[in-house]
């Protein structure tokens, strides 16, 4: 099952996010080499949202990374959602 993690960030998140930036990264790194991470990065123009896309069957591994991302912990997320995805074409 896909599931999309909705982000919406505040607004001057480009300068609050580096010195989170990398760790952020990092776990999104680890459960991409798991298999659950597919793609993820922040809308630009602006870049006031991001979207993580996940593959799993456990809602929970979403939730336990959105715990632990930084980001969220340090208040440059002000709000986040996570929907199932039902992938029609591709995936």
């Amino acid at each position: 099952m896909y599931y999309v993690l909705f982000y919406e960030l505040v607004n001057d998140y480009m300068e609050r996010r580096k010195p989170l930036r990398e760790a952020h990264l990092q776990l999104i790194r680890d459960l991409h080499a798991q298999g659950y991470a597919i793609m993820a990065g922040a809308l630009d123009n602006p870049p006031d949202r991001a979207l993580l896309v996940f593959r799993t069957d456990d809602v929970s591994v979403i939730e336990q990374f959105v715990k632990q991302d930084p980001y969220v912990q340090h208040g440059l997320v002000t709000h986040w959602e996570i929907r199932p995805w039902h992938v029609v074409v591709g995936g």
